[in-house]
């Protein structure tokens, strides 16, 4: 194939070349070197605050601002006590769904990765987004800080191969846009949050949670197989704040909407009558009287013009 001499100009292909590693780069990269994590896909499950699997037992005055529910066990006690701003879906075909979505999302949790190791206690670290991982089981008896560097969206994945556990008075804190909505626990077996301790995130384990006396949790208690057990607790369901691009999309919504303009009535158009015969033919230029008298036309004009440049001939001869 031939190229123009512009294609193959230097600096032209020094560009090409520059742009094709450019893709080649792009497409060797791995895929752990993208996002770290992404929120985990909760279903039906996220308007639950409290879901459990062998029932759930309360003690003292609790409020749950969310719905709660309890499959294939659906002993639920001390609802005198309790206050349910959602919906107890107790053993219904919502409860059973959200259990199913419940094992969907404690999968994904598992598998998100690449994972940073954790060991032992977390009190007084400041953690980035990304996936963290425990071979054996989570602590805090303090405090620990979850910093989103400014962005609303970023996630948090904590990975327990065994247990969680957090001390009286414990308390995770969110800054620089951090969500609890975004924060996730994946528990291997059960998870006990301490007396008066303030909790964010959802706690997804395999087994029991136990929320102590006055406990605090920003974020839901979903216990795939065992029972969760309140004391005194409120549980609030957290949800994401609208992204900005849904933000603009609703102030755009709210602009009053102009009036139409009344549109003028049509007028009505003047229809020509034809006058005069029917002419035959096709219409074309290539025959019958139109084309004849065209080419008539044409011969004038040719003849008009060489009589001109004669007469222009002779009198240049006679000035000669």
């Amino acid at each position: 194939m031939l190229f123009p001499c512009t294609v193959l100009h230097p600096r032209h292909l020094r560009y090409g070349v520059a742009s094709v590693a450019a893709v080649g780069l792009l497409l060797a990269t791995p895929a752990s070197a993208q996002a770290a994590s992404a929120p985990v896909p909760l279903g039906t499950a996220g308007s639950f605050v409290v879901l459990a699997g062998a029932g759930v037992t309360n003690t003292g005055p609790t409020t749950l601002n969310g719905d709660i529910g309890t499959f294939p066990t659906l002993t639920i006690t001390g609802t005198g006590s309790m206050t349910v701003t959602g919906t107890d879906h107790h053993g219904d075909a919502v409860t059973k769904q959200a259990k199913t979505d419940l094992v969907t999302a404690y999968k994904a949790a598992a598998g998100q990765g690449p994972a940073s190791p954790i060991s032992g206690d977390l009190t007084g670290k400041t953690l980035t987004p990304g996936v963290y991982n425990s071979a054996i089981s989570i602590g805090l008896t303090g405090a620990m800080t979850l910093d989103a560097k400014g962005n609303p969206n970023a996630v948090f994945v904590f990975q327990a191969g065994s247990s969680l556990t957090t001390g009286s008075g414990s308390k995770v804190n969110l800054i620089n846009g951090a969500s609890a909505c975004n924060v996730f626990w994946q528990v291997g077996s059960s998870a006990t949050i301490g007396t008066g301790s303030t909790f964010r995130g959802t706690i997804m384990a395999l087994d029991d949670i136990t929320l102590t006396t006055g406990a605090t949790v920003d974020g839901r208690a979903l216990a795939r197989v065992g029972a969760v057990t309140l004391d005194h607790n409120t549980i609030s369901r957290s949800v994401c704040a609208t992204t900005p691009a849904l933000k603009v999309a609703a102030q755009v919504a709210a602009v009053p909407q102009v009036a139409a303009v009344p549109q003028v009535a049509a007028v009505p158009q003047v229809v020509a009558v034809p006058k005069g015969a029917v002419r035959t033919g096709d219409g074309s230029t290539s025959g019958g009287s139109d084309g004849r008298a065209l080419l008539a036309g044409a011969l004038v004009l040719a003849g008009a013009g060489g009589a001109s440049v004669v007469a222009a001939r002779r009198r240049r001869r006679l000035s000669l």
